[in-house]
């Protein structure tokens, strides 16, 4: 098995989470691939059998722009593979991760999480162990 954690970060608090989800991955014996859309490859990520994508709130709730871009590129070799997402946000109520999930699934992905997981601000205790959760059952 081999799980991808991609992920943007703006003020460290969502690279926290996906350092928590790599964490999860490895306990759970998995090959990991971990980086920012700028470290890892398209084609790698897509190898993989599980893609793990994280970005936080940005705008009105939107997917950070680079993140976007890197989705973007992945977007049409969705299809089949299992998909979840995450991302810290500061205000709003997780629609970003709503409106991702819903383009993950119209992709013909396996979405992990309907709604993804979300972390108010910087992860505390409870957040970074739904993340480790997250990287081993995903």
């Amino acid at each position: 098995m081999k799980k991808a954690v991609v992920y943007t970060s703006t003020t460290g608090n969502t690279e926290a989470m996906a350092k928590a989800v790599a964490v999860g991955v490895q306990s759970s014996g998995a090959e990991l691939v971990f980086g920012t859309p700028g470290t890892v490859s398209a084609d790698e990520v897509l190898s993989c059998d599980v893609i793990i994508l994280g970005s936080p709130a940005m705008g009105d709730e939107e997917v950070e722009e680079e993140m976007e871009g890197f989705y973007t590129s992945i977007e049409a070799g969705l299809s089949g593979k299992k998909v979840a997402v995450f991302g810290s946000y500061d205000w709003g109520d997780g629609q970003w991760l709503r409106s991702w999930t819903e383009r993950i699934a119209a992709a013909g992905a396996a979405v992990v999480s309907k709604d993804g997981l979300a972390g108010h601000l910087e992860p505390d205790a409870e957040c970074t162990a739904q993340c480790e959760s997250l990287g081993k059952t995903a």
